[in-house]
This record gives C-alpha cells, sequence and structure tokens, in this order.
C-alpha cells in the first residue's frame, strides 16, 4: 500500500493569513473605531470646554471662543473657588463642604462594607433560618428610590435627636448602602470553594474564626469593587446630604450648588467651572488610579450569582 507523505506548512507560513487578517482594517473594525472615538469626545468634550473655562479671565471668557485654549492663562479662578467664592451667606470658597464631604464618605464607606460582607458571609454559608426570604428584602431594598424613606427617616431621626448631624447622615447612607453591599459580597462568596470552609470547620474553626482567617483574606478584589460604588455614591449624593447632614455638615456637592444659584451680579463662569471640576475631583480620581481593580473585582464574582 503506497502512504502519502502529508508536509506540514512552516509555522510561519501558516500564521501569516492570520496575522495579515488582525492587521487588516475590515469595515467592521472601522466602524467600531468611529464609534468608540465618537464615544470618547462625546463624555470627554464637556470635561474640556469646563478645564479651559476655568484657566480663562472673564474678558476671555466674553469673546466666546468656548473651544479655544487659553491665551493668558490664570489659576486665579480656582483660588477663588476654594477659599474665596461664596456658599450662601458664607464666602469661604468650597474647602469647608470638601473637609465635610470626606467627614461623611470616610464612616459612611467602612460601616457599609464591614457588615455588608458579614451579611453576606452569613446569608452565603451558614444559612440561618429565613435567609433567602432576608436576602430577597435586602435585594428588593436595592430598588427604593430615596424619596419614598425621606420623610419616614426625618421623623425617625427627629425622634432620636440625631436630625440634622453627621452621625444622621452616615446613618442614611448606612441604611441606603446595606441592600448593594450585602448583594456585591453575598455574590462573590457564593462562588469561592465550598471544600476550603468545610476544611475549616473540621479544623474547628467558628463563624468569626472563619471569616476573619479565611473569608476576609480573600475579599479584595471585591472590598474595592464595593469600596469604590459606595465612595462614589456618598460623595456625589446631594438629596440626602441636604436634608440629613444639617447647616454645619452640608457636602461638597451641595455647596456647589449654592455656588452657582445664589451668585449676584456678574455670573462668573470660570469659577463656576473650577468649583465643578474641584467637586468632582474625588470620583475622577477613584475611576482613574482603581478601574484596573474596578474590573478585576467585577470579572472574580462580584455580579455573580
Amino acid at each position: 500500500m503506497k502512504r502519502e507523505t502529508i508536509i506540514a506548512p512552516p509555522l510561519a507560513l501558516a500564521g501569516a493569513p492570520v496575522r495579515a487578517r488582525r492587521r487588516g482594517l475590515s469595515p467592521a473594525r472601522i466602524g467600531i473605531y468611529l464609534f468608540l472615538l465618537s464615544a470618547a469626545l462625546f463624555f470627554l468634550l464637556p470635561l474640556y470646554v469646563m478645564l479651559v473655562t476655568s484657566l480663562k479671565s472673564m474678558e476671555e471668557i466674553r469673546l466666546g471662543n468656548i473651544l479655544a485654549l487659553p491665551f493668558d492663562l490664570t489659576f486665579e479662578p480656582w483660588r477663588q473657588a476654594w477659599s474665596e467664592v461664596c456658599t450662601g451667606a458664607a464666602c469661604e470658597g468650597i474647602r469647608g463642604g470638601f473637609w465635610n464631604s470626606v467627614a461623611i464618605t470616610v464612616p459612611s464607606t467602612i460601616l457599609p462594607i464591614l457588615i455588608g460582607a458579614i451579611n453576606g458571609y452569613a446569608l452565603s454559608f451558614w444559612r440561618p433560618r429565613g435567609a433567602n426570604a432576608l436576602f430577597g428584602i435586602l435585594l428588593a431594598g436595592a430598588f427604593i428610590p430615596v424619596q419614598v424613606m425621606i420623610y419616614p427617616l426625618v421623623r425617625l431621626l427627629a425622634g432620636a435627636g440625631i436630625f440634622g448631624s453627621l452621625p444622621a447622615i452616615v446613618l442614611v447612607h448606612l441604611v441606603f448602602g446595606m441592600p448593594v453591599m450585602t448583594l456585591l459580597f453575598r455574590n462573590y462568596y457564593a462562588g469561592l470553594p465550598q471544600e476550603l470552609f468545610h476544611a475549616a470547620r473540621i479544623d474547628g474553626g467558628g463563624f468569626w474564626r472563619i471569616f476573619l482567617h479565611v473569608v476576609l483574606p480573600l475579599s479584595t478584589p471585591i472590598a474595592i469593587v464595593a469600596a469604590i460604588m459606595q465612595v462614589t455614591g456618598v460623595w456625589n449624593d446631594y438629596i440626602l446630604g441636604l436634608v440629613f447632614a444639617g447647616r454645619d455638615n452640608l457636602p461638597m456637592t451641595v455647596q456647589l450648588n449654592n455656588v452657582i444659584n445664589t451668585t449676584t451680579g456678574t455670573r462668573l463662569y470660570n469659577v463656576n467651572m473650577a468649583a465643578t471640576i474641584l467637586t468632582a475631583a474625588v470620583p475622577l480620581a477613584i475611576y482613574f488610579f482603581s478601574g484596573r481593580w474596578f474590573v478585576r473585582g467585577i470579572a472574580a464574582g462580584a455580579v455573580k450569582g
């Protein structure tokens, strides 16, 4: 019987068409690039206008060249926005609102993450009686608009004597952040290997010992996701801070609204733009520096379940 010898093509020649196809610009790839470019321009153009306007003098702004780069670069609007602009009756800039937002955001992020991790751990592994019903109630709470709960919370906090204070606004953010935090941690823990926890139980580990020594060290990806979501939500909040924080603890977003809406005389667009960028600087920095970890946490199971 005659055998035929089949000679395989060289790897370089076999891979050449594939590389050539990858390097080619097909109509579909060109469409994707155009879409991405249009989306980038759509989202970056307002930021560009705000940035260049905040670096211009009012005389240059009145010329009407909204997209033009600053001819005479100045940082005076930024200084005024931080320390001199009027936020209502006081003219001390928005720096006071910045530190108020920090004082509100730090405990409003740490407490929901800790309690949400414990809730998610309990609902994932220990399955107490009524765990599914409790998880369903918490999940439904994530979709309740905050406006529905404002009046009952005002009456409740006023009765407790803490309405219009820092503990009041932290407690409100804790209540509204708990459903989402529990959902995130519960779904993440449900994807971890069960054998790991069975072995810990065989070794004598209890509820808290397993949580502290096994679960928490594995929670870094989802904790980063939860921190990003909670910090962004609390920092950008307006209505809850306006109602529950009190006059002495108004967050930065409320003071920014006062800057823009209480201006008398000539409206200082450069100062308003600088104040807006300063208010958005913290969420922008978080997304810019931690976006990679946010994607890793989501891919690790944050939205699974």
